[in-house]
């Protein structure tokens, strides 16, 4: 099995402090610098220990050595592309998150930023989440098994209202919905 404990870390942008203070009870960075080299077993216990930390799922902490993985090889930079000293898995930031079923969107006639052919990830989420989600692209349930889907513009305890992707078009307001999905990636084909 390959620990894939760093290349997720990175990914998510923690320090080995970081991931170490999140553990519960909490350890020390070198601990976690141990786990993620291989000097020290990762044990079941600690697989769910750290994948608490980084609110992944335990299983996405380690791969079987067979598996072709995507892997990140370089990085765009200023002055251009530059390869990585030592090649990582690439992991989908959709895996990266924890909380919330996640749910697809298909665009089939552009709308806004978004284009014909376009799939739009959405992570679901309860109403006491809906604070956090202003400013940014969901698709609501509406009465009817209808949707409506635009940038959270404003919400209460009792709705919320959405701006709709394409120019000229009037805000839509949902009542009382039971769960938002928040656009978490884009998938452009190129």
């Amino acid at each position: 099995m390959i620990n894939r404990i760093r290349d997720i870390r990175r990914q998510k942008r923690l320090t080995l402090a970081d991931v170490a203070a999140a553990c519960v009870p909490p350890t020390t960075a070198q601990t976690i610098g141990r786990l993620e080299t291989g000097t020290r077993n990762l044990s079941l216990v600690w697989m769910n220990r750290i994948a608490a930390a980084l609110e992944v799922e335990p299983e996405l902490l380690v791969r079987g050595e067979a598996a072709e993985q995507p892997r990140i090889i370089a990085r765009l930079i200023d002055s251009g592309a530059d390869a990585l000293t030592t090649p990582r898995d690439a992991v989908l930031p959709t895996a990266l998150g924890s909380e919330g079923t996640l749910l697809a969107l298909a665009v089939e006639t552009s709308a806004g930023e978004y284009r014909g052919g376009d799939q739009i990830w959405l992570r679901q989420l309860p109403p006491e989440s809906f604070a956090r989600l202003l400013n940014r692209d969901v698709l609501a349930p509406r009465p009817g098994g209808r949707f409506a889907f635009g940038r959270l513009i404003d919400r209460d305890d009792n709705r919320v209202a959405l701006l709709p992707p394409g120019p000229g078009q009037r805000q839509i307001i949902v009542e009382a919905p039971a769960w938002l999905a928040v656009a978490e990636m884009l998938v452009r084909k190129l």
